[in-house]
C-alpha cells in the first residue's frame, strides 16, 4: 500500500468529491482524519469502514479549524496528505447576492484553505515530504453568471496554490489543485433550485442547458474520477508535479 504510514486530513469528506477521496487514500494505508457534517449515525458507520477518525470543525471558523489541526496531530499525527476540498455554493445575481452568503462562500472555500495549508505545512517541511491537494474548480479557469463568490473564491483558490507550491518547492512538498467540472455530488445538486429561480429553467433545463452544456463530453464527472487523480498526486512519481491546476472537465475548458 502505498500510503502506509502517512496521515492523511480530508475536508469536507463525509460525502461526495471527498468522501470518495477519503475512501482512496485510506485503500492505500493512510490514517486518515474525516471533516464534515452529517448524520451522526451515518459518520459513526463511515468512521468504522475507514478506521478514521471525525473532527465535524465549522471550517468558517477560525478557531475551529485551528483546533481540528491540533486534534490531528494530538489523534493520529500531524497531516502529510492535506486534501482541502470543502466547498459550499449559493447561486444568485452580484446585485441581489446576500453579503453573508458571500463572506461564508469566501471563508469555507477559501480562507480556509489558508489556515489548514500554514498549520499542515511546518510538520511536512520538517519530514522532507508532504501533499497538499486543494479541490478547485473548471470555475477557477471560467465563470458562470449568478455565482460571483464561488468562482472568486476557486480563482483564489488556484493563485494560493501556485504561490505555495513556489515556497514549497525545495521541502519536498508538492502543491496542486484539481479543477473538475461538474461532479453529481450534493452540492451540485442543490444549487439546481437557486439557478431554477434565477434563470427562469425547469430543472430538466438547469441539468442540460446549464450544467451539462459547458461538458462536451455531456455526462458528469465522477467522485471516483477526481479521487483517482488526488490519489496518483500522492505517489511518489508524482513528486515533479507542483503549483498545477489539473483540470477534469470533460473538456469544458478547452474551449
Amino acid at each position: 500500500m502505498i500510503l502506509a504510514g502517512k496521515v492523511a486530513l480530508v475536508t469536507g469528506s463525509t460525502s461526495g468529491i471527498g468522501l470518495a477521496i477519503a475512501r482512496a487514500v485510506a485503500a492505500e494505508g493512510a490514517k486518515l482524519m474525516l471533516n464534515g457534517f452529517g448524520d451522526s449515525a451515518e459518520i459513526e458507520r463511515l468512521k468504522e469502514e475507514l478506521g478514521a477518525g471525525h473532527d465535524g470543525a465549522d471550517l468558517s471558523d477560525q478557531g475551529a479549524v485551528e483546533r481540528m489541526m491540533a486534534r490531528c496531530a494530538d489523534e493520529i499525527g500531524p497531516p502529510d496528505i492535506l486534501i482541502n476540498n470543502a466547498g459550499v455554493q449559493h447561486v444568485s445575481p452580484v446585485e441581489s447576492f446576500p453579503p453573508d452568503k458571500w463572506d461564508w462562500i469566501l471563508a469555507i472555500n477559501l480562507t480556509a484553505v489558508f489556515h489548514t495549508t500554514r498549520l499542515a505545512l511546518p510538520a511536512m517541511k520538517a519530514k522532507g515530504w508532504g501533499r497538499v491537494i486543494n479541490t478547485a474548480s473548471a470555475h477557477s479557469l471560467v465563470a458562470s453568471p449568478n455565482k460571483s463568490a464561488y468562482v472568486a473564491a476557486k480563482h483564489g483558490v488556484a493563485g494560493f496554490t501556485k504561490s505555495v507550491a513556489l515556497e514549497a518547492a525545495r521541502d519536498g512538498v508538492t502543491v496542486n489543485c484539481i479543477s473538475p467540472g461538474y461532479v453529481w455530488t450534493p452540492l451540485v445538486e442543490n444549487q439546481i433550485p437557486d439557478t431554477m429561480k434565477a434563470r427562469g429553467l425547469t430543472r430538466e433545463q438547469v441539468m442540460n442547458d446549464v450544467l451539462l452544456a459547458a461538458q462536451p463530453t455531456k455526462r458528469f464527472v465522477t467522485p471516483e474520477e477526481v479521487a483517482a487523480l488526488a490519489l496518483f498526486l500522492c505517489r511518489d512519481e508524482a513528486g515533479s508535479i507542483t503549483g498545477a491546476n489539473l483540470s477534469m472537465d470533460g473538456g469544458w475548458t478547452a474551449a
